[in-house]
């Protein structure tokens, strides 16, 4: 996306580039164009088109963005190779080094106007604030890539409103995240932007959120239509994004071999692309089946190796997350004290505005251990936080069911009326079968 100079400034350089190289605005116009014409435009009276400066370009031997923006070919050629190392620094762990990268790459894109590359380092910007937990400084990155692409096509776009959405869902704001990522998908179909990179990447984003708020049956829907898009995506970090999230629901339908499958993909596309913090999130998600199969020693340990990676890799977030998980196992399997503080650790780290689902998660499981060791008091107070983050987020599915739990403990002290009111509460959420706590559904792609 070339920001071209003002006529004025354009006229300028043609004429001192036509002067040092001893062309009359003949010679230079020939045989496309008239002298007169030249004349006009080193005068800055006429606003040359592409082809009228490609044609004198050639004629003067510079490129084509040296003469619309002053600015060697070369130098953008260095930059856009700068993005590239940025972008492999961040897929291997060092979100920190990338950050500096990526400012480094904006002050110099801002200072000479190049869009794509300012565009490129605000994204960088946002996914390493993502990485290392910054949730509003990296929605505020996104925003600015947003606007500086303001005249770009929608697809060009998807990434920025992508990664926007990315920061409210870890921020526990699902049905906004949802929102955003249903009407990018709306407006990309209903409009025929079919772009495979585009959708793929919105709707293996959409399903986290998804799940989180019980809409099983989008969730599934977008894991069949990323699947579907698979083939026809460019990016294969991507695709192994893709294939991370599809395990989710194929979890919830208890197809779990085919999880693992999806997962063990997924694996091998990140060891390949040496994504050192995505492939962490597959061993956590790996984790994840295992412990849904009862597994739960295999289960340790890839959530163990997926903390180990996350920790290393500075993913503040992420690395607590994972921990959450860890702990529902360890406790399962009678762990109980270190999976008590392990949450504890993990609680310093969320907060509401934070990672307000994976918080209400460790305070729900407090709870739980609470009950275990005779300790209702604890464990109400627990659930009520849970409840309260949960009820922020709007995360339905998990809410009926900390209303269950809350529920049995106060009919087990007695406490009928208050019980009542839990369960109602649950209730309450369980009347919404997955779908019918959002709107309509987005338009669905030509497959």
């Amino acid at each position: 996306m070339v920001e071209r100079d003002d006529p004025v400034v354009i006229g300028r350089r043609v004429q001192q580039l036509r002067v040092e190289r001893g062309l009359t605005q003949r010679h230079l116009a020939e045989p496309s164009y008239t002298a007169a014409y030249i004349s006009t435009l080193e005068a800055g009276r006429v606003r040359p088109s592409d082809q009228a400066l490609r044609h004198l370009a050639e004629r003067l031997g510079v490129e084509f963005d040296e003469l619309a923006t002053g600015r060697p070919a070369h130098l953008v050629t260095d930059l856009r190779l700068r993005i590239v190392e940025a972008q492999r620094t961040l897929a291997t762990g060092e979100a920190a080094e990338a950050g500096r990268q990526y400012a480094a790459l904006l002050a110099e894109a801002d200072a000479l106007r190049i869009v794509e590359v300012q565009a490129a380092a605000l994204l960088g910007l946002g996914e390493c604030a993502v990485e290392t937990g910054e949730l509003v400084e990296g929605r505020e990155y996104f925003e600015r890539a947003e606007r500086t692409l303001a005249d770009a096509p929608l697809p060009a776009r998807v990434p920025a409103l992508r990664g926007r959405a990315l920061a409210h869902y870890l921020a526990g704001e699902l049905r906004y995240a949802v929102y955003l990522l249903e009407s990018t998908l709306d407006e990309l179909n209903r409009g025929g932007l079919h772009d495979p990179d585009a959708l793929l990447l919105l709707y293996a984003s959409i399903i986290g959120p998804y799940m989180d708020m019980g809409a099983h049956a989008r969730a599934a829907q977008a894991a069949e239509f990323a699947l579907a898009l698979a083939p026809q995506a460019g990016d294969p970090a991507l695709v192994a994004r893709m294939h991370r999230s599809v395990a989710r629901t194929l979890i919830a339908e208890g197809r779990v071999a085919e999880a693992d499958a999806s997962l063990a993909k997924a694996a091998e596309l990140y060891r390949q692309l040496q994504l050192r913090t995505e492939l962490a999130n597959c061993h956590w998600m790996r984790g994840y089946v295992y412990a849904q199969n009862n597994e739960l020693e295999r289960a340790e340990d890839e959530l163990r190796q997926a903390l180990a990676m996350l920790s290393a890799s500075r993913a503040a977030l992420y690395s607590s997350q994972a921990a959450v998980e860890l702990a529902d196992v360890l406790h399962r399997r009678g762990k109980s004290d270190e999976a008590a503080a392990l949450l504890q650790d993990v609680l310093g780290e969320l907060s509401s505005e934070r990672g307000a689902v994976h918080s209400a998660a460790a305070h729900r499981l407090l709870g739980i251990i609470a009950e275990d060791a005779r300790d209702p008091e604890t464990a109400e107070e627990h659930y009520v936080r849970a409840l309260s983050l949960l009820e922020r987020a709007g995360a339905a599915g998990d809410l009926a069911d900390l209303c269950r739990l809350l529920g049995d403990l106060l009919r087990r002290q007695g406490r009928v009326e208050a019980a009542l009111d839990a369960y109602r509460t649950g209730l309450g959420h369980r009347t919404a079968p997955g779908t019918t706590t959002l709107g309509p559904a987005p338009a669905q792609p030509p497959l």
